[in-house]
């Protein structure tokens, strides 16, 4: 050898000596890294495969993947040695997509993978639930005799329980010559979480035989597994075996016993389960804070819910959304707002969980003006609203008919793109339908690419409110037609819709066919249902008959609804005999002393009428005030019956004075037969005035604009008075008056009702 070429070796192997040592260092910086990769392309080594692994891995490690990528596709000749070394970076960060893409690369340079990489490309296609391409790994690993390795044959049984293929998990696991206690332990989580008591059971006992010690892993995913599945006493027992084997259950177990012991509202063994807590000294786990609190707020102990929660050294997110969510299933409203005002003053952060917990709160216990503030005051926050959020507000829009802040709602879901949600669709339906728009709510549904028996319920109901008959069984017959098959709310809002207009025959037909043709056994709202449909069209005996023959017992909404009936037909024998059966079923509900008082008082019984009311008041009742609500620019506005305190009421009663002098020119005059008690009929007169559906219809008058919509919602029957009244406002001021009682949509148009006075 010369010379020169000599020193050309010396030199190439100096470098090479240097380049080498550097790639061999753990800590080697990012542009260290890069350093290296410019001398290695400068000194021609790119060529050595060994250089390239140590750069590929290098470049994983600093999460540059697109230059690693850039690296690897310019290699001539890569071996399975560059490949594999990204796929486990891709599959160790959760970046599953790319480690399968990477696969895919491997395969097309016909190169061979070994059991190293395997486990790494199926616990890829675990993590995306891909099936498909998960069985093609493993037929490829039958073929090629991989799939007896023992990393690999574990790898596919995860797999399988986790796309829920518990069968095919169960024949690999029968294949493996040495089960580990991996494989057991995902076998048995995998038939706990399918409610496969008895399976589960049977493999963990195998474990024994099988000569694989069942470990704390183990343990939690039967307890987990069976708490998910709804086998919450399994979980319970197999927790309570855990103990008396000798393990110690850690954060993890307990934290998965204590929703299944919620569940079951065992509060003594939950008291158990947090003795052991205090006695373990894993009471400063957060998991397991808020699991303890969770569960005392199923059982409905809310001050040791409270307690919990203040005894925690270190309060989180998640603590505070237990604690939200415990007062608001127990209905403690005001608790729930009180706490979450505390927290937010507290600087804590908040999460979208929370913000919908309060404000499902709020809509679910009649403070919808509040969840209306709370939804602002979220989005002001910088929390964004999410596709369970949106669900939980509309209902408190649609309560109130708060339609401008429910289409705010509806451009906030097209904007964020959580349209398609099938649960948002259903509840932009049940707004529209309560704000009054059933041709908004029509669009809303004809627009869904995706139904469920939700949305075809939710379109089928707005129509029955509406007393659109017609609209609700064609909406039923397409329905049958895209197979989808009726549930017993579909029938409820069938009947309902067929009671409202007054379609007898054809109610009672559904009703029949209901088990027959469809196999929906009736249920008591059916049954009310159908007592109403009879009742309304006079047949007042048939619907006696009917609740007599009933298969159950009849509770109070079937009673109230031939009491209802026994109202509009001044039937005094029935409605005796309906409301004493009310008055056992709900002693302390006022509305039924009030109705048998106004049909008393419809036949001029004042004697009788002062007796239910002295009852009422031995008993310390009082009447439900009439309530209205009305949305005037983007402000909900609430009348009281008989209050003054509105800043507008001496224009209102201006204006009302001025409208009943119309009406008294044209003949019509007020019916007084509305007032239920015994005055001179100029008080009556005053009285009929103070209804609260009428204050609010004014005050739309006086501040929209001529000719707009109005949309009124009352929290009792609206009076025949009433509706006389707002028929005439309607023709005489040329608007649209949508009025919402408590038993369904009046559309007040050109001095006509929807409803065709049948009500």
């Amino acid at each position: 050898m010369s010379k020169q070429a000599l020193r050309v070796f010396d030199t190439h192997h100096h470098h090479s000596t240097t380049i080498l040592t550097s790639l061999n260092l753990p800590t080697l910086s990012l542009p260290q890294t890069r350093q290296a990769h410019a001398q290695i392309l400068r000194t021609g080594l790119f060529i050595h495969s060994h250089f390239t692994t140590k750069l590929l891995s290098l470049y994983a490690n600093h999460l540059q993947f697109s230059q690693a990528n850039t690296l690897i596709k310019s290699i001539q000749h890569p071996d399975v040695f560059s490949f594999s070394t990204l796929i486990h970076a891709y599959s160790k960060l959760n970046q599953f997509t790319q480690a399968i893409l990477i696969f895919s690369q491997l395969v097309s340079h016909k190169l061979f993978p070994d059991t190293r990489v395997i486990p790494s490309v199926i616990k890829s296609c675990t993590g995306l639930n891909n099936l498909r391409y998960g069985k093609q790994i493993h037929g490829f690993c039958v073929t090629s005799g991989l799939c007896k390795d023992q990393f690999v044959q574990s790898s596919l049984v995860h797999l399988y329980v986790k796309c829920s293929r518990i069968n095919y998990a169960h024949k690999v696991f029968d294949e493996m010559s040495q089960p580990d206690v991996v494989s057991c332990s995902t076998l048995v989580s995998g038939y706990a979480r399918d409610r496969c008591v008895n399976e589960a059971k049977l493999v963990f006992g195998r474990m024994v035989e099988l000569g694989v010690e069942p470990n704390l892993v183990t343990w939690n995913g039967m307890v987990a597994g069976f708490n998910q599945s709804g086998c919450h006493l399994e979980a319970v027992m197999v927790f309570r075996d855990m103990i008396l084997s000798g393990f110690e259950p850690d954060g993890t177990s307990v934290s998965s016993v204590l929703p299944a012991v919620g569940e079951s509202e065992d509060v003594r063994v939950g008291v158990q389960v947090h003795g052991y807590v205090c006695k373990r000294g894993i009471g400063s786990d957060k998991c397991v804070v808020s699991a303890l609190i969770d569960m005392y707020g199923k059982c409905s102990c809310a001050m040791e819910m409270s307690q919990v929660f203040d005894e925690m050294p270190q309060r989180d997110v998640g603590a505070c959304n237990a604690l939200v969510s415990g007062f608001a299933r127990n209905g403690l409203t005001d608790d729930a707002l009180n706490a979450f005002n505390r927290l937010r003053d507290q600087e804590m952060e908040l999460n979208v969980v929370s913000w919908t917990s309060i404000i499902a709160c709020c809509s679910q216990h009649g403070k919808d003006i509040e969840a209306l503030d709370l939804f602002r005051q979220m989005q002001v926050s910088g929390v964004k609203p999410n596709a369970v959020t949106i669900p939980c507000l509309l209902p408190a829009c649609g309560n109130i008919a708060a339609l401008m802040h429910g289409k705010a709602a509806h451009g906030f879901v097209l904007r964020t793109g959580i349209s398609d949600s099938v649960y948002v669709g259903s509840a932009l339906i049940d707004m529209y339908a309560n704000c009054g728009r059933i041709h908004l709510a029509r669009v809303c549904f004809d627009r869904m690419l995706v139904r469920n028996i939700v949305c075809w319920n939710a379109i089928m109901g707005g129509y029955a409110m509406h007393g659109n008959a017609n609209e609700v069984i064609e909406i039923f017959h397409l329905m049958e037609k895209s197979d989808k098959k009726p549930d017993f709310i579909t029938f409820t809002s069938l009947l309902s819709a067929c009671s409202h207009s007054g379609l007898t025959e054809q109610g009672e037909q559904f009703f029949n066919k209901m088990a027959k043709d469809y196999g929906v056994k009736p249920r008591i709202e059916h049954y009310a249902c159908l007592v109403t449909l009879l009742g309304r069209a006079g047949k007042l005996n048939e619907a006696f008959s009917t609740i007599e023959n009933m298969p159950f017992e009849p509770d109070a909404c079937v009673w109230g609804a031939l009491l209802s009936s026994c109202r509009v037909h001044n039937n005094i024998k029935l409605a005796e005999v309906a409301a004493n059966k009310l008055f056992e079923l709900e002693p302390n509900n006022p509305g039924n002393y009030v109705l048998l008082s106004n049909i008393y008082a419809n036949k001029g019984l004042w004697k009788e009428v002062d007796r239910v009311r002295d009852m009422m008041k031995s008993m310390g009742m009082k009447k439900n005030p009439g309530c209205s609500w009305i949305e005037i620019k983007n402000k909900v506005h609430m009348l009281l019956a008989g209050d003054v305190s509105h800043p507008q009421m001496v224009k209102i009663l201006e204006k009302m004075d001025n409208l009943t002098m119309e009406m008294k020119k044209l003949g019509c005059l007020p019916v007084t037969s509305f007032v239920l008690q015994d005055v001179e009929d100029q008080e009556k007169e005053h009285i009929l005035c103070g209804h609260s559906e009428k204050l609010a219809v004014v005050l739309g008058l006086l501040n929209t604009p001529q000719r707009s919509t109005l949309q009124v919602i009352k929290n009792l029957r609206i009076c025949g008075d009433c509706h006389d009244f707002i028929k005439f406002v309607s023709k005489l001021e040329q608007r649209e008056i949508f009025i919402r009682d408590t038993n369904r949509f009046h559309h007040f148009k050109y001095g006509l009702c929807s409803c065709g006075d049948y009500w």
